[in-house]
């Protein structure tokens, strides 16, 4: 910005954004001042340099109000975890479902968890089928992110809102 610039030439874009030419710096630096405006640098790999003379203290204080009001619009996706066994009986199933439905409605992601125990790997099946049951019962709001698949000892799907 401003006496920092180094080139020796730079092109210069007036406070409007008309192209105003290739100038030498001082020219640039005099031609700002007039106008009691900043010469910013805003291409500085480009051959020669852009430069554009503009209020620098105002250009900051909209940057930072445009990131502001973009932080303030971004939804954070959190994931929600549920673990299932495959031995569930049918009532702890539409509890677990229950509690699915509400973290999908409040716009989160859902982690199906069917964690195998001993000798229960054998019968990935049932996990397999618990999982589709899950996701059958749940596809008027949710769509499967990442079907079942099995990771170790458990057997994990994702589930987002639709």
């Amino acid at each position: 910005m401003n006496e920092d610039i180094r080139a020796r030439e730079v092109r210069v874009i007036g406070p409007d954004g008309e192209q105003i030419g290739i100038l030498h710096i001082k020219e640039a630096l005099k031609l700002a001042t007039e106008k009691e405006l900043d010469l910013v640098n805003v291409a500085p790999n480009a051959k020669p340099p852009v430069c554009r003379v503009m209020d620098y203290g105002k250009f900051r204080y909209e940057q930072s109000k445009k990131e502001k009001e973009a932080r303030k619009n971004q939804k954070i996706i959190n994931t929600k975890e549920i673990r299932l066994s495959p031995t569930i009986e049918d009532n702890d199933f539409q509890t677990k479902l229950r509690a699915v439905t509400k973290f999908i409605n409040a716009g989160d992601k859902v982690k199906c968890t069917v964690r195998f125990r001993g000798r229960q790997i054998t019968h990935q099946d049932i996990g397999h089928r618990l999982l589709e049951r899950m996701a059958q019962e749940l596809e008027d709001i949710a769509i499967v992110e990442r079907k079942p698949k099995l990771e170790g000892r458990s057997m994990i799907m994702i589930l987002t809102q639709k």
